[in-house]
């Protein structure tokens, strides 16, 4: 039987007419993801529009001004991916290999560790939860399926 469960918490199946609750896992990592996008799509957001505080902290931090609204379109660009059911695990991929540059700039200026320089890898953690969790195909392909009843 094959049913899909997107929206709600239950959905009707399309070949018997029955209703089908969606895992509290799914759920889970819905939310999750959720959190990361609303993360994300504010820092992408206060890089595009490039207020004083942003591009100050860009001056500090040895980047030109002129390269937040850069940085704020390739997240954006990310973000885009990520939240397109089809291309959620590129978006990912390529979110993570934003977050680490993250990494390295603030490295970079030798910003506190667990504050500042992690940062980025808790983001991504979020990331990857959320569409494990969110994503059979992807437990599948990766051969862990923490979630799979045995």
């Amino acid at each position: 039987m094959t049913a899909i469960a997107i929206t709600a918490t239950t959905s009707t199946s399309a070949t018997t007419g029955t209703k089908v609750r969606t895992p509290v896992a799914t759920k889970i990592g819905r939310g999750l993801s959720t959190l990361a996008v609303a993360f994300l799509l504010f820092d992408a957001t206060i890089h595009l529009l490039a207020p004083d505080f942003v591009v100050q902290a860009f001056v500090q931090s040895g980047f030109p001004a002129y390269q937040a609204v850069v940085i704020g379109g390739l997240e954006l660009g990310c973000l885009v991916l990520y939240v397109i059911p089809k291309t959620a695990v590129l978006g990912a991929i390529v979110q993570t290999a934003y977050l680490g540059g993250a990494v390295c700039a603030n490295l970079r200026m030798e910003a506190p560790l667990f504050s500042t320089i992690l940062s980025p890898v808790y983001v991504a953690l979020f990331v990857w939860a959320g569409l494990y969790l969110r994503n059979a195909a992807l437990r599948s392909a990766l051969g862990v399926d923490i979630l799979k009843k045995r």
